[in-house]
């Protein structure tokens, strides 16, 4: 039964929502009293971003699993969609661009 939240929309939406939300807690982390863009740049010019984008998706298997157990499996599926999505804009990222 689709109730509110077992809905694949909103699995896909935390499914996206969570690699953003970890990469603002990677940068109050380890930033060094620089601005939110001074980091992503330096991300980019490290050429670390395809490592740092794979390590915020991480938390999807979390997300994920706690779907699961919660027998919310369309919003699972939703967040399975989310991490093949970032998976890839990863390989676009990694090997064409």
């Amino acid at each position: 039964m689709k109730t509110k939240a077992n809905r694949v929309e909103l699995g896909l939406f935390l499914g996206l929502l969570m690699p953003v939300l970890t990469f603002f807690v990677f940068y109050l982390f380890l930033h060094d009293e620089s601005g939110i863009v001074e980091f992503i740049n330096e991300v980019i010019v490290r050429q670390i971003s395809t490592q740092v984008i794979s390590l915020c998706a991480v938390p999807n298997l979390l997300l994920f699993f706690i779907f699961i157990w919660a027998d919310r499996l369309y919003s699972a599926r939703g967040v399975l969609t989310a991490t093949f999505i970032i998976a890839f804009a990863v390989l676009i990222l990694k090997f064409v661009i």
